[in-house]
């Protein structure tokens, strides 16, 4: 009879690392972690009209480890306003530096390069663009508009930097009529100033509380990466924060490396304990939850919010 207590105690060695142990061994990535490379004839065509368009998307600018699903089936998540961010996120991937203005044509862009992959429902997504005047809000109701005529009946989805916070940004983007309202919290409270240097967690909860307030019609959606040092009782603790904003969507998701510039991982989550963390979001009233390790902001987003709206 295997010894289960022993067996326990590998995987914990494993997938949680202690503050001596980070910077001297990286963890052991888990299977459940680990997607297979897709190279299908969709995951060809749909590279074929990005790179055709010119497009950056977050999906490789991210380093997303469910781009070849979503690529397999026609669709992607736009990033906006240029590969370069003005922030240093220690998370992200995504290049830094100082941008350069944007292109008035990428909304057309965005528009056909949807109606060329047959999307109904689109995600935009951009870097952070606090050098412009609007921190880039005009840039993407000028994009929703350029869908929604391109593609009679398109749904919409955006997820936002926080704007510095500005309600007149915030309400650019809102009279667009997005069909869902975007912005990430990331990471609990105490770990910000780390993860998420430029940025503040009560502002970006009071982008999500402004838009509810501005448009309550609009679903909102927030997400956190799990796996940066965090406890349960701060996870919890933000899923209350974001219960009290109002937030209708939330999306729970392993954080993974993108390369050796960024954090290192301290802890795998398993997926029961995804499972169970997505079970007292649920019973805290938010309307859907989607919580596994690869889940990512825009993964599955059609679904979630069909079953919201």
């Amino acid at each position: 009879m295997p010894d289960n207590k022993k067996n326990d105690e590998n995987v914990n060695r494993d997938s949680v690392a202690t503050v001596g142990e980070v910077d001297a061994l990286p963890l052991r990535l888990p299977e459940w972690v680990k997607r297979t490379v897709l190279n299908t004839e969709e995951n060809r065509s749909t590279r074929k009209i990005l790179k055709e368009q010119s497009l950056n998307t977050i999906c490789e600018s991210g380093r997303c480890p469910n781009k070849g699903e979503c690529w397999s089936k026609g669709t992607a998540t736009y990033l906006l306003m240029g590969p370069l961010c003005t922030r240093t996120c220690k998370f992200c991937s995504v290049n830094k530096g100082m941008p350069g203005a944007l292109d008035p044509t990428e909304p057309a862009r965005v528009a056909e390069a949807s109606r060329q992959m047959g999307l109904r429902h689109v995600v935009l997504t951009s870097v952070n663009r606090d050098d412009l005047p609007d921190q880039g809000a005009s840039h993407f109701a000028a994009t929703i508009q350029a869908l929604k005529d391109a593609i009679p009946g398109v749904a919409v989805e955006v997820l936002t930097p926080d704007f510095q916070g500005r309600k007149d940004c915030i309400e650019i983007v809102l009279k667009a009529e997005p069909v869902v309202f975007n912005h990430n919290i990331e990471t609990v409270p105490r770990l910000y100033r780390k993860v998420r240097p430029g940025s503040k967690y009560d502002r970006s909860l009071l982008v999500l509380k402004t838009a509810k307030e501005i448009c309550d019609y609009i679903p909102t959606k927030s997400g956190i990466m799990l796996g940066l040092g965090e406890t349960e009782e701060e996870i919890i603790g933000v899923m209350r924060d974001m219960r009290e904003a109002n937030i209708d969507i939330m999306t729970m998701g392993q954080y993974l490396r993108p390369t050796r510039d960024q954090l290192p991982v301290l802890k795998y989550y398993e997926p029961q304990e995804f499972e169970r963390l997505g079970a007292i979001a649920l019973s805290l009233g938010f309307k859907t939850v989607h919580s596994g390790p690869l889940v990512r902001s825009s993964y599955h987003a059609e679904e979630m919010a069909n079953a919201t709206i």
